[in-house]
């Protein structure tokens, strides 16, 4: 088996097809058809990753993401008719780690399931479990950070974003590279959604964001976490 896969969705014809497929390619599939019955398979079960619809009876699909997203780190994979960036962005600030927007292909989830997994046994594979900084305190198993002591609240795509830059101090990331790392492989937002959560990562970490001594810029590149001789 190559893990554990609950899928949300109140079309019936819908979630078996996407059973069928993930099947098909050695995923043991669990359907569930409101988001109250979701939220009790994920507690029970844990799956190894969740295909949400945002559509959903008794409790929607975004309320099951921030509920799940507070409860445990399980990728999310998002099925929306709504296609505009901002609709878009709401659902990945709240801890879909990608989305498919409908009507789509089978196949596409199913390959969207193993780039997920994929990225997320990467992730667990890196370096420690923790990082220190400074003043700056990152606990990627708890998902917390903390600066000088106090516990920061981040939204899950600020973290992931820091976490991205902070495994590799010193290296200079492109806006694309950490659109695709942050957002999903193939997200069709803009670069600027990066500046905008570096702004707002700035904001919350930095002494003086106007002059950043965590998360610097790299002119023509991008962003890099700084390393003890960059640090000011």
């Amino acid at each position: 088996m190559n893990g554990k896969i609950l899928i949300v969705d109140d079309d019936r014809k819908t979630a078996d097809l996407i059973r069928m497929y993930l099947e098909r390619d050695g995923y043991q599939a669990l359907v569930a058809n409101d988001g109250r019955q979701a939220l009790d398979l994920a507690r029970q079960r844990h799956p190894d990753l969740i295909v949400l619809d945002l559509m959903l009876p008794m409790v929607d699909g975004l309320d099951v993401c921030r509920i799940l997203r507070a409860e445990s780190r399980v990728p999310i994979i998002m099925l929306t008719a709504r296609t505009t960036e901002d609709d878009k962005l709401l659902g990945l600030d709240l801890g879909a780690d990608d989305y498919v927007t409908k009507p789509f292909s089978p196949r596409e989830v199913v390959a969207r399931v193993r780039a997920v997994l994929r990225r997320a046994g990467e992730a667990q594979e890196k370096g420690p479990a923790a990082a220190q900084f400074g003043e700056l305190a990152v606990d990627f198993v708890s998902h917390t950070v903390r600066l000088r002591g106090a516990p920061l609240r981040l939204t899950p795509k600020e973290f992931k974003l820091l976490e991205t830059l902070v495994r590799e101090p010193g290296r200079a990331f492109s806006r694309l590279e950490l659109l695709e790392r942050v957002f999903g492989y193939d997200y069709e937002g803009f670069e600027r959604t990066v500046d905008v959560h570096i702004m707002n990562l700035r904001k919350k970490i930095e002494r003086d964001p106007a002059q950043p001594a965590y998360i610097l810029t790299v002119y023509g590149v991008g962003y890099k976490f700084a390393e003890e001789e960059d640090a000011v």
